[in-house]
């Protein structure tokens, strides 16, 4: 009975490591999943970017919700030290105007992160080689929680100083009542 009880526990405990590393490699896998050859038709284009954020290589590159690349490396210009990130497009995909918008977007609130073309209205496309100019960084939003969290620190204590009308129970309303309104 307890050799019985001990390789059920054992066989669950592993079973339960399995599901965790499968939870794992699923977070961690870019959103278009494993790629099975090359998949390097197409051409290149670079974007220059303030902050990347999470992003990374094998992410994907959409333009009004399609698929159309993904990244393939991401490094620092020497020059001006900001990050240099190198995509792929799908040759299919030939005709997109040279003055396109590019942002790192979130999928979700807590998904991995991609880059999002917006087509401009130049007439001139693309090409292989090109540079992406106009770009909108990562939403980083741990930056946003540390000036949330400085802007409640710097704030002095608020008294009851009376600054502003109140309302609610005992406190008299907008109506002159002291009433319901």
């Amino acid at each position: 009975m307890r050799a019985t009880r001990t390789l059920e526990i054992g066989t669950g405990f592993f079973v339960l490591l399995g599901f965790a590393a499968l939870f794992y490699l699923a977070t961690q896998l870019p959103q278009g999943g494993i790629k099975v050859g090359g998949g390097q038709g197409g051409y290149r284009v670079t974007a220059e970017f303030d902050n990347i954020g999470d992003l990374k290589e094998g992410a994907p590159v959409a333009l009004a919700g399609v698929t159309i690349g993904s990244v393939t490396s991401i490094g620092i210009d020497p020059q001006d030290y900001r990050a240099r990130v190198t995509m792929n497009i799908d040759s299919k995909y030939s005709q997109i105007p040279d003055d396109t918008f590019a942002s790192i977007n979130t999928q979700g609130l807590l998904g991995g992160q991609y880059i999002a073309l917006d087509a401009g209205g130049s007439e001139t496309f693309l090409k292989n080689g090109s540079q992406i100019q106009m770009t909108q960084s990562a939403f980083v939003l741990e930056n946003l929680v540390n000036k949330l969290f400085s802007s409640f620190a710097s704030k002095p204590a608020e008294g009851g100083s009376g600054s502003g009308p109140t309302t609610g129970p005992g406190r008299g309303s907008s109506n002159g009542t002291g009433g319901p309104q």
